[in-house]
């Protein structure tokens, strides 16, 4: 049995649990920081957006929005009292400290965090 492409453009299931109303979330960002210069691509295996200069600072990680915000930054801060928020460790025990990921309860606070992560200095 073979499974079905994903279209073009789209971020593509990246686990078991990934939900599919946050891949659409996560077009609709992808679509509104376009313009700005962000460039879909992939890292770990999962969905990512780029700045102009290649660096990955968004992506989708089993229904999560994972940011690279920078962990002494006010929005890392505010993030990381969200419910469900935690660093992100996509090889398990080593957790990466510029980035957390934020569940799909706090999709609602996804298009701050997006916007503050595209213009968080890398």
């Amino acid at each position: 049995m073979s499974e079905t492409p994903q279209p073009t453009g789209t971020a593509e299931p990246t686990g078991p649990a990934e939900a599919p109303e946050a891949a659409v979330r996560f077009d609709e960002i992808a679509a509104e920081l376009g313009p700005r210069g962000a460039v879909r691509s992939q890292m770990f295996g999962m969905p990512c957006l780029k700045d102009a200069d290649g660096k990955a600072f968004l992506g989708l990680h089993r229904g999560e929005l994972v940011c690279r915000l920078g962990r002494e930054t006010p929005a890392f801060a505010e993030a990381m009292h969200l419910p469900g928020a935690h660093l992100f460790d996509p090889a398990g025990g080593r957790p990466m400290k510029d980035w957390l990921c934020l569940p799909a309860g706090a999709a609602g606070h996804w298009d701050n965090f997006a916007d503050a992560a595209f213009r968080a200095k890398r």
